[in-house]
């Protein structure tokens, strides 16, 4: 199972201060060091963290290492714009809205068919994956087939906030949808408030093949160092994969 590690509240901790520092860049190299699959950044539209300097300093620093950037981002055209300049490895289409923390639940694919596949074709003419990040329903990842795209990433969002039996619940709404999206021929990933605690249950999900974590490492960071907490989190994966081809 592939990491993606997502750099934005490294970015965060600068644009509180409106200085250089911390740098987001060095944070991701120090990340690939420690064990990222891939480096994950979203440029929102109201800049709150990543800026447009820093996906394009990301993309410098990586070209002669074999590490994916995927580039998070709402399916606007100044964003398709930025996509088509940049040219990351994989995008993942979400949802925004200003006034929300973080983003709040999936992209609502079924009400964008015919404008996301217009989007998404010109991006995938430059050899750009694409990626939609959804809810686990069965008609969002048809709708994200009908479209085009060549992955998902499942919102785990609802399942890292649930509590009692409602977490058993979430859990089986994330494996069955992503049973249904590998057997319609998708590519699965999955992320949005995974921690140390609760990530291995994800990490055992056999069709789920990529994790994109950001706000629990760079949490851990303050207290373990950014090395130590992309190694750590990184572990815990691994060791459920195993646990999982051992069963």
């Amino acid at each position: 199972m592939r990491l993606g590690v997502n750099i934005d509240h490294i970015a965060t901790l600068r644009e509180a201060r409106k200085t250089t520092e911390p740098d987001p860049i060095k944070g991701a190299l120090i990340a690939i060091e420690a064990g990222a699959n891939q480096i994950t950044l979203h440029l929102r539209e109201d800049r709150r963290h990543i800026q447009d300097e820093d996906l394009f300093r990301l993309k410098c620093e990586l070209k002669d290492k074999n590490i994916p950037i995927n580039l998070e981002m709402a399916p606007t055209c100044e964003m398709q714009n930025i996509a088509l300049e940049a040219l990351p490895n994989n995008i993942t289409l979400v949802p925004e809205k200003r006034q929300e923390i973080t983003t709040e639940g999936g992209l609502d694919v079924v009400s964008m068919i015919d404008y996301l596949k217009d989007f998404i074709k010109p991006i995938k003419q430059q050899g750009i994956t694409v990626s939609l990040f959804i809810d686990p329903d069965f008609k969002q990842i048809d709708a994200s087939v009908e479209v085009g795209a060549d992955a998902i990433e499942i919102h785990t969002g609802e399942y890292a906030n649930a509590y009692g039996k409602n977490v058993g619940k979430e859990l089986e709404r994330i494996k069955k949808a992503a049973k249904y999206a590998k057997e319609k021929g998708l590519k699965v990933y999955a992320g949005h408030g995974l921690t140390y605690q609760n990530v291995s249950e994800i990490a055992k999900i056999k069709e789920i093949e990529e994790l994109n974590i950001g706000h629990s490492i760079i949490a851990n960071a303050i207290f373990l160092g950014l090395y130590e907490a992309v190694r750590k989190m990184k572990e815990i994966i691994l060791n459920a994969r195993k646990e999982l081809e051992s069963e």
